[in-house]
This record gives C-alpha cells, structure tokens and sequence, in this order.
C-alpha cells in the first residue's frame, strides 16, 4: 500500500489571495519571491489585479501563506467560502471601502494645502504668525495625508529598495522636520516674518526658512495622482466579473413533467431544462427536443447563427433565436466553456508581465543617489567647520530639492489631459501601463465579425430568374421571412423593407424544421429557404440561380432561394459585410509600421473574401476561443509585439494575452474590461488613432519626467553648495510643475 503512495505525485492545493499595501510592480515581485521561498510552493502576483495564485502542498495551512505575505509588510486574505450568504454584495462593497480612505486623505490635503502654497508664495498674505498657521495645516496634510507613502518607504526600506515612495516621504518629512526646527530653534517663528519675494543667490543658515508649502503640495499632488491610478487599477479583475455575468440567471428545469423556475447555478448534470425563443441556453448540453438556430457569435465569433437538432451540442451563455427546446445539461459550473474562458482570461491578464513604473525605475537609482549626495554635502560642511546650523541646511536643502513636486504631476497630469482628448475622440485609456505597450507594437490582430465586419448579417444581393422582378421578389419573401425569428430570416426582412418599403402580412405561415418557411402572400403560396424545400415541391433552380447559389457559398455567403406558384423565382444572397471604414483603417495601421493579421472562428472562405476585401494578406481562420489566445502566444513566442482588437466575448482571453488590447465599445461588456483600450465607436479606424494618441501621450509623460528630473539635478549643486534659498526652491519647484502642465496640455491638441 505504501509503495503505491510513494508513487502517486504530491497532492497539492491552490488558492487565489487578495493582496492589499502593493505601490508598484516591486512591491508585486517581492510578495512573489517570499512565497516561493516556502518549499513546494509556486505564487504568480499580479499588481494590476492585486491578487496571488498560489500552488501549495497538501500539508500547507494556507493561512501560512497569509502569514508570510504579511510578514512581508503587506496584507492578505483567503477567499471567501463558496456561495457565502450576501457574496453578491460585497464586491462593490469592497471596492469603495478600499477607496474610501485614500479619497479621504486626498480631499483632506489638499483643503489643508491649498491656504499654505498661497501664504508662501504672496507675500500679501503673510500677516503677523501666518508661519504658524501654515505649521497647523501642513502638519496633518505630511502626517496623515502622506501616511501611505511613508509606510510604502519603510517597507521599501527594511528590503533594501528604493522606489518614488522613499523620494517622496524622505523630502516631505525632511521639509517639515527642518521647517519645525527653524521655527522652534531659529527665526523662523518670530511675529512678522516673512517670505521675502528675492531670488538671490547667497549662503544662509537656513535658521530662517520654512518649507511647509513643499511638503504640503508635494503630498496632495502625489496623493491625487495615487488615487486616479487607484481607482482604474480596481477595474482589472472586472473582466471575469462580466464574464460570468453573461450566463443566464435562471433557468426552467423540467421536474415530474412539470417546468420549475430554479437559479442557473442549482443545476446538476443530467438535469432537462427548457430554453425558449430568445433565452440564453443556461450552461453546456445537449438538445433532446426540438430544433432551433442557435446565435453563438459572441462565444464563436461564427457569424452565421448554427442550426441545433436533437444529438447536437449547445452551449452555455449562447442565445436560442428559433424555436423552443429541450436540453440535457452535460457541464455545469467551472466545467461549462464560459466558465473555462473566464478562467483563460485571468490566466492571460495574470501571465501578463506588469510594466513596472518608470518613475519607480528612475527613483530607484536616483533616491539613492540624492541620500548619499546630502550625507556628502552634511559631513562637507561639518568638516569646513561652517557650523551644524549651515551644514545641515545645505544637507536638508538637497533633499527638498530633489522631491518630486514635478515628477508626481509628469504621470497624472499627461494621462489625464491625453484620457481626457481620448475620450473625446471615442478613445478610453485605461493607464498608464497601456501606453508603454503601444510603443513596441509591430502586429495588430484583428477579430473579424464585429471589428473588420458589421457583426450582423446584411442581404447583399438579390439574384432572379429570367423575367422576374427584383422588387416583387423582396415583398413577397420579406413578407414571409418577417415572420420568422431566424437572424438570416431578420436579415431578408430587413433588407426588404429598406428597399420595398411596407411589407404584407402573410397567412398559413409555417416553419419547416431546418429547411425554411412557407406560407400564403397576397394569394401566392411562398417558399423561402434551402433549395432542398423548394424541390420537396418540385421547383428545381435554373442553371443561372444554381450558379449564382454556388458561387455565394464558395465565397462564404448565405444563400437562400426563393419561390411561389410552382417555380423557383429568385437566390437572395445574406452575408456579414465589412464595414465602410475597414479598409481605409488597415490602410492607416500599417502606416503605423503595423502588419495586420485577420483572426476568426468563421471557415476559410468567408475570412479570406473579407482579408482581400480589406487588404490584409495574413489569415488565420476556424479557431476556437482557447486557440485565440494560444495564437496570440505564438505570435509573442515568434518575437513579435502584438496588439489585439476584438469585440465579443471569444476575445476576452486574447484581448488579455496581447501585450495591448483594444475592444470595440459596441462589443461585450467582457472584451472591453479585458482590454487596455475601448474604442466607443465601432470604427476601426478609431483604433489606429488610439495607436496614435497612447504613443504620443507616452512620449509626453517621457518628456515630462526628464525635465521634472532635470530642474532637480540643475538645483542640487547650488543646494549642495548651501546657495539655494526658500524662494529659489519653490520658483525651481513651480516652475518645474508649470513647464510639466503647459507640456501636458498641448495633448489637447490632438488630431
């Protein structure tokens, strides 16, 4: 017995932890190597989610990976039990309680900070003791509205990193800390002191000068950008959320003959249920009775609506557009195909690589650097016997100068001015993640139905025999097909309508099971569907309308005949057709020095008449959803940076996997949260410029972060040197954030 169990591998389990206290894509890889630490277990931490997946022995209390992450310095939960009472409520609960304390501290600083900034810099407002109002102000603004930045920074600190946190706190603290010391121990506190508004350049014992209105803006302005970031970042695991969504919520199971209305997540395997016209099929069967055509397209990407018959297979989530039927279920809850691509969809999004922050990359070698140039510039002027007052005023000048008043506004104010045209445009940026991934971009992918194409079938053409009228055709088989609930019988109707105008009302109308329909209009009795129904009533299609019918399915149309009074009379032609703007879009994709690439669950036929339509040579057709992502991975593996744009649920996965993802915005509530990009409009051309803008507003937080770098590196010789005074400090400090607005602003620009 024990030779057995020796041999079996061992058992493991898995869990999916809630991570709070992450600042960066740092903090996210070190949370990530503690756990492997632990023997047997295997962790993937995603910062954008803030979630741990984690693979652990049989014999592991979970809770120790809780204990582990917490000793970490950050916090951790376990999921909750499966089907906890009120479960539904508490996401959204959740959410606002993690918000909730950061938008507390933001609006409290930057009430608090606002009177400060404006009694430092006009001096007509310095009345008698104004510096101890500013002391009373900033105090709680550097102490409880920076709180966050100052526990990121000892975390950081006792794992030997560095990141903008650490820059952040040290020169806030330092700000307040000297500005307390001035005004206890030096002039600072005196009745009548002021600001004087003087950029002269001189050495100084600092015993005068306060620096309150860094600190205090430094913290609002970083704070107000920590929680816009937050509050997108909240939205990343919204996809599954969506996902799971689109399944139905109830369901009418048959008991003792009897239909009973029970929730969708009761049924069990075996399990007959009924699924009516227009219903989502609850989860994975198979039909027992009835026939119907099935719209699975957002789970496909198939255009063309499938045709189910006792024996077939249907799938959960998908729309029953015919007649009734009855379904086994054979797959329910994580086992069913939405279920699998939920979990595809957070596998690629976890998988992802996170882009760590560049401002966090630039702290990283710049705080420590700034640390060791102020020790130098103390322990200088200590040894030149200038006195403790001048050096560590010179010391303490260099720290306030390097914060990152500018570099806190560089991200924010770029993001939200290039967010903001996006918007306008019909563009939503989700973060600032996204547009360092639009830079390498040099593949574009694109789903077919619902992107490249309408979505939708259209009647295209209207093919007769000799001496028939086009016009008497579309009336009669518009008329008869309005009655149908079939999307290709929509489609004629519609089409009929739009050119004919009103239609009749046909009488004996009845639908022929997989065949078509039949009935009576204005005194004709009409067929309309395969060509099989027309010759079960001996009307055989000419030569011409057989060829014309040939012809539309070697180019993956639909093609429906017609007939009335003993002869077959007309084919009409339904097919999903490409977009008017399509072919100029890929026209401006590759202007970008991107090569398109067409991918569809349609066959081959179809993919390849919309690719030449459209003028993309690259075609990948009949995949499935996991085969999407799967190619989207072969793609990376070949060395090539990919972007994915999708509108259905089929896309979700790979809209994740790619390294940027656009959705359509009148695709699935599922693609669009799984992407990095939305484009509002269905216009393909939006999506290149998307491309345009999320390039153009990197380049511009690039350009930001370099010049609110260089005024600080410019002023820190002249701190070190012990020249710099408050007024040159804070003009370096405004100037820097003005130059950093201005240069944001002309996003707005945007063409």
């Amino acid at each position: 017995m024990s030779s057995i169990t020796d041999d079996r591998p061992p058992a493991t389990g898995a869990v999916e932890l809630s991570i709070g206290g992450m600042t960066c894509a740092s903090c996210a890889n070190r949370i990530e190597r503690k756990l492997n630490k632990l023997d047997g277990v295997t962790a993937t931490v995603n910062y954008a989610t803030e979630k741990a997946k984690v693979v652990f022995p049989a014999d592991l209390d979970p809770h120790e990976l809780v204990a582990e992450v917490e000793k970490a310095g950050y916090t951790a939960e376990l999921p909750p039990p499966p089907r906890a009472e009120g479960a539904g409520e508490e996401g959204p609960r959740e959410e606002t309680d993690e918000l909730a304390p950061l938008r507390a501290r933001l609006i409290t600083s930057v009430v608090l900070a606002v009177p400060v900034i404006a009694m430092a810099m006009i001096p007509a407002l310095q009345f008698t003791n104004w510096q101890w109002l500013s002391l009373t102000l900033a105090a709680p603004v550097v102490v409880y509205g920076g709180w966050p930045f100052h526990r990121a920074a000892w975390t950081n600190l006792r794992h030997g990193a560095a990141t903008m946190d650490t820059l952040v706190s040290l020169g806030t603290i330092a700000a307040l800390g000297w500005s307390l010391w001035a005004l206890f121990f030096g002039t600072a506190g005196t009745p009548g002191m002021t600001h004087p508004f003087a950029l002269t350049i001189e050495r100084t014992d600092g015993t005068g000068n306060i620096y309150l209105e860094a600190a205090a803006g430094v913290t609002a302005f970083i704070l107000a950008g920590r929680y816009f970031e937050a509050r997108s970042k909240r939205r990343a695991g919204a996809a599954l959320r969506a996902l799971l969504e689109l399944g139905a919520k109830d369901v009418s199971v048959l008991r003792d003959g009897a239909e009973v209305r029970v929730p969708a997540d009761r049924l069990a395997v075996g399990d007959r249920f009924v699924v009516r016209p227009g219903e989502k099929i609850a989860t994975d069967g198979v039909v027992e009775e009835g026939s119907s055509a099935v719209d699975a397209s957002m789970l496909t990407g198939e255009s063309v609506p499938v045709e189910v018959r006792p024996g077939d297979a249907v799938t959960g989530a998908t729309v029953n557009a015919g007649g009734r039927l009855v379904v086994r279920a054979t797959r329910v809850g994580s086992d069913t195909r939405l279920a699998q691509m939920a979990k595809l969809v957070e596998e690629a999004q976890t998988g992802k690589a996170q882009v760590q922050r560049l401002a966090d990359r630039i702290s990283g070698v710049f705080v420590p650097i700034v640390i060791a140039l102020a020790l130098g510039t103390l322990g200088f002027w200590l040894g030149t016997g200038d006195g403790a007052g001048a050096a560590f005023t010179a010391a303490v000048a260099v720290l306030i100068i390097a914060c990152p008043c500018a570099l806190g506004l560089a991200t924010p104010t770029a993001l939200l001015v290039g967010t903001g045209r996006g918007a306008q445009l019909g563009i939503l940026i989700k973060g600032p993640e996204v547009l360092e991934s639009t830079r390498g971009i040099d593949t574009v992918v694109l789903d077919k139905t619902g992107t490249v194409t309408e979505g939708r079938m259209t009647l295209v053409d209207v093919v007769t025999a000799e001496g028939e009228d086009a016009a008497e055709v579309l009336r009669l088989a518009g008329a008869l097909e309005h009655a149908s609930e079939h999307p290709i019988a929509q489609a004629v109707a519609r089409g009929a309508a739009e050119r004919v105008g009103e239609l009749p009302t046909p009488e004996d109308f009845a639908n022929v099971e997989g065949l078509g329909v039949q009935g009576v209009v204005d005194g004709h009795a009409v067929l309309v569907g395969r060509p099989r129904l027309l010759a079960e009533w001996s009307q055989h299609l000419p030569a011409d309308l057989e060829r014309a019918l040939t012809e539309a399915q070697a180019a993956g149309r639909t093609a429906v005949a017609v007939g009335w009074d003993g002869r077959a009379r007309a084919v009409l032609v339904v097919a999903d057709v490409v977009k008017p703007t399509s072919a100029e879009a890929i026209q401006r994709l590759r202007a970008l020095g991107l090569t398109p690439v067409l991918l569809t669950g349609d066959n081959e036929a179809v993919a390849r008449t919309v690719a030449a339509e459209v003028g993309i040579d690259e075609v990948i057709a009949e995949v499935l959803p996991a085969d999407k992502v799967d190619v989207v991975k072969r793609l990376q593996s070949q060395g090539r940076s990919v972007a994915m744009v999708g509108d259905g649920v089929n896309d979700a996965a790979a809209l994740a996997q790619a390294d940027l993802g656009l959705a359509m915005g009148t695709g699935t509530d599922a693609a669009i949260e799984a992407s990095d990009l939305t484009l509002v409009r269905g216009d393909l051309r939006v999506a290149a410029d998307a491309i345009r803008l999320a390039r153009r507003t990197l380049a511009t937080i690039k350009g930001n972060l370099f010049w609110a770098f260089a005024y600080n590196v410019a002023a820190l010789p002249l701190a070190a040197m012990g020249l710099l005074n408050p007024m040159i400090a804070g003009a370096a400090m405004a100037f820097s954030s003005v130059f950093v607005v201005t240069n944001s602003l002309r996003l707005r620009g945007f063409k």
